[in-house]
């Protein structure tokens, strides 16, 4: 750290002006990233699941419809007008640019699964050409098509116009939580620092993380997937980490500065080797926590991994290059415009009283706290996992609206089968055609030969495309919702059946990606630990301490998923976040994303907490006085770092995208929740049970510490 703070000190010009110019520099390419980000990303592309969409792809010509459309004709479909009606939406469809084909119960021999339960609607599909920017080609069909034209009412429904409703629900979502978010922060900065300027250069900081990273993801997608979410976590995470680990430098600066005989230099100095430290640290945890992401096979997960290492790696080096050089130019003009006089923090005041009430009795303090931890962890014990379709949007959207007609005016869901690939010859088809239709959650199979329902035959079809030399191909059309549990045990009842068969389409991409997650969520954990401990070891030269501290945040972790479910699968808080639909499950893939970046931003504040309370134990305090004085110079830092980081996300609450919400207030929540009763209340107790063990590591460990902890 010493050779960075030299060159921040005698080059700060060059550092301030280099480092903004970069960044300015990289908004050529980063304001092109919003048009490369896509949707979706929940699949598991190396699943059985993809197979089967791969081989309907190559040896069938065939994949799912990306636009499904209810067309409701005010009359019995096998009306003549009807036919004619469908026949002009057809060619409007097909003159649509980026639409390649159009199949509907009429060009399709009239089957009785394209047909509504009141014989008034049917369904008609709409296929894209593979390099159409799908989702636009969605929103111009919505918007020109949908509605009431030709004699009808045409629903449109599918996944294309999900992604395009979805890109632009995120959109006004982005500008209206930056509009909540940055005031309030700026009213936190002022609160805590009494002055404009100083308030204002933790705004900067964020700012210039924020621009710098969309240029990365910039990058990003233009050789993978990238999913269009992620920038809503570069705009939560550079607003609260670039204010975190500002606030945490800028204090200390000023801190520094009413120390007599000390030079701006030296201030510099000292906030380099102290709170430098501690930001370098905790960039680096939150950065190698983000990673975990990778062990998912999601691009949606990984997206979010690459997007969140970049925020942090930019929001370090921001805080570490261009804001020591902008202190030691602006010098005390980092207080003009006081509002109200600063006082630095003392040794002693309400947060030393807190801690110190909490050390005298640490075992009642220990016992409520986790009383109130597990009441929270018990609420998701009945979790359900599920994963993202339509109801993320508002109930009113109109792909909702859309969809809607299809649950409840159809038999089945026609437009997300069951996709099974025999290989030739291996079974008697039409057995096992009988056999599966059978299933109660299974509305009707389809071979090439025929449509059988109940275990009976239901229709004689001639020579179908469900077939060619290699394989055999059946459609089931379940009556359930394909991606629920209930999908997921339909695909479970197929496989385990008949172990020689491939199984794909929507309930088995739903399966698949959920298997994909709880196969590698062992590893990622694995990872999440060993990282923060070894980090935390480093930082602190302490063998218990980081084990505490994985083991609180795991706490902390748990009570939050709890809290979500409670919200989301239970459908509470609608007051405060807004209206959203309760499916009786939780996205998998939201899920875990907002336990990685909780666990990670909670350990910036076990870091604030630690530096402070491992100084005065250097300085040769005991462990009460040590954590006391810790406590107070920290408390009030780690509090506001905590609300702007929870306002950051809570903005996102307020989101018409319910994956969003959840992001935004179980962030939110777990920052909060860390931030005041893991903080301080259990570290404090804890600490103190602990005594002296809480400094202890081998020889030989010390004496790694201090070659790489950083200390100087």
């Amino acid at each position: 750290m010493k050779p960075l703070s030299n060159f921040v000190i005698h080059r700060s010009k060059l550092a301030l002006f280099g480092f903004i110019a970069l960044v300015l520099f990289s908004l050529i390419g980063g304001l092109q990233a919003f048009g490369n980000l896509k949707g979706g990303g929940y699949n598991d592309p190396g699943s059985q699941s993809q197979k089967v969409t791969n081989i309907l792809q190559s040896d069938f010509n065939q994949t799912d419809p990306e636009v499904v459309l209810v067309v409701d004709m005010g009359r019995s479909v096998e009306d003549p007008q009807s036919a004619t009606n469908a026949e002009l939406i057809t060619q409007k469809l097909l003159a649509t640019k980026g639409v390649k084909t159009v199949s509907s119960y009429y060009s399709t021999g009239k089957p009785k699964e394209l047909k509504s339960k009141d014989g008034m609607a049917i369904y008609m599909f709409a296929k894209l050409e593979d390099n159409a920017k799908q989702a636009e080609v969605a929103q111009v069909i919505a918007d020109e098509i949908g509605g009431n034209h030709f004699g009808a009412t045409i629903y449109v429904a599918g996944w294309a116009p999900i992604t395009s409703e979805i890109n632009h629900v995120i959109e006004q979502d982005l500008v209206r939580a930056e509009s909540v978010a940055l005031p309030l922060t700026l009213l936190l900065m002022i609160f805590v620092f009494g002055s404009v300027v100083a308030a204002g250069l933790p705004l900067m900081i964020a700012g210039l993380t924020i621009l710098g990273s969309f240029f990365f993801v910039w990058l990003s997608s233009l050789f993978t997937d990238t999913s269009t979410f992620s920038v809503n976590l570069i705009t939560g995470m550079g607003l609260g980490l670039g204010v975190d680990y500002a606030l945490l430098m800028v204090n200390r600066f000023r801190e520094e500065r009413h120390k007599k005989d000390s030079t701006v230099a030296q201030a510099v100095e000292t906030t380099m080797l102290t709170a430098g430290r501690t930001v370098f640290f905790s960039g680096l945890t939150v950065g190698l926590v983000m990673l975990a992401l990778n062990f998912f096979p999601q691009y949606f997960l990984k997206s979010f991994a690459f997007a969140g290492l970049v925020s942090v790696g930019l929001a370090v080096a921001a805080a570490l290059i261009a804001l020591p050089a902008l202190l030691n130019l602006v010098g005390d003009n980092v207080n003009r415009w006081p509002l109200f006089k600063h006082r630095p923090a003392k040794e002693t005041g309400g947060w030393s009283r807190l801690a110190k009430f909490v050390m005298k009795r640490p075992v009642s303090v220990l016992l409520i706290t986790l009383i109130g931890l597990g009441s929270l962890t018990a609420l998701g014990m009945n979790v359900k996992l599920g994963q993202v379709d339509d109801r993320i949007l508002p109930k009113d959207n109109r792909v909702v609206l859309a969809t809607n007609q299809i649950r409840e005016r159809f038999d089945g869901r026609e437009g997300s089968p069951v996709e099974i690939i025999v290989n030739k010859g291996s079974l008697d088809v039409e057995q096992l055609a009988i056999n599966l239709s059978k299933d109660s959650a299974i509305a009707s199979v389809q071979t090439p030969a025929a449509v059988y329902k109940d275990g009976g035959l239901l229709e004689q079809l001639p020579a179908q495309y469900l077939e060619n030399d290699n394989y055999t191909r059946i459609k089931a059309v379940p009556y359930v919702e394909p991606r629920s549990p209930e999908g997921e045990a339909l695909t479970n009842r197929i496989r385990s059946m008949y172990p020689d068969i491939m199984v794909g389409g929507s309930a088995a991409i739903y399966t698949d990606a959920l298997a994909g997650i709880t196969n590698n969520l062992p590893w990622a954990a694995l990872w999440i630990i060993l990282t923060t401990v070894v980090l935390l070891f480093l930082f602190t030269g302490s063998l218990l301490l980081p084990i505490k501290a994985v083991v609180l945040n795991f706490m902390s972790l748990f009570a939050t998923m709890g809290f979500l479910v409670w919200v989301f699968m239970n459908g509470n808080l609608h007051w405060l976040i807004g209206d959203f639909a309760s499916t009786g499950t939780i996205d998998s893939s939201s899920l875990v994303l907002v336990a990685v970046i909780s666990f990670g931003l909670s350990m910036d504040y076990e870091l604030f907490l630690l530096s402070r309370i491992k100084e005065q134990h250097d300085l040769g305090l005991d462990t009460t006085d040590s954590v006391a004085i810790g406590l107070q110079k920290s408390g009030r830092i780690i509090t506001t770092a905590a609300l702007v980081l929870a306002a950051s996300f809570f903005a996102f609450a307020s989101s018409g995208v319910s994956i969003m919400k959840m992001l935004g207030l179980g962030i939110a929540f777990a920052v909060l929740l860390d931030a005041t009763v893991i903080r301080a209340l259990l570290v404090p107790a804890l600490m103190r049970l602990f005594g002296k063990a809480n400094w202890y590591a081998p020889k030989w460990m010390k004496w790694v510490q201090r070659k790489v902890g950083l200390e100087h």
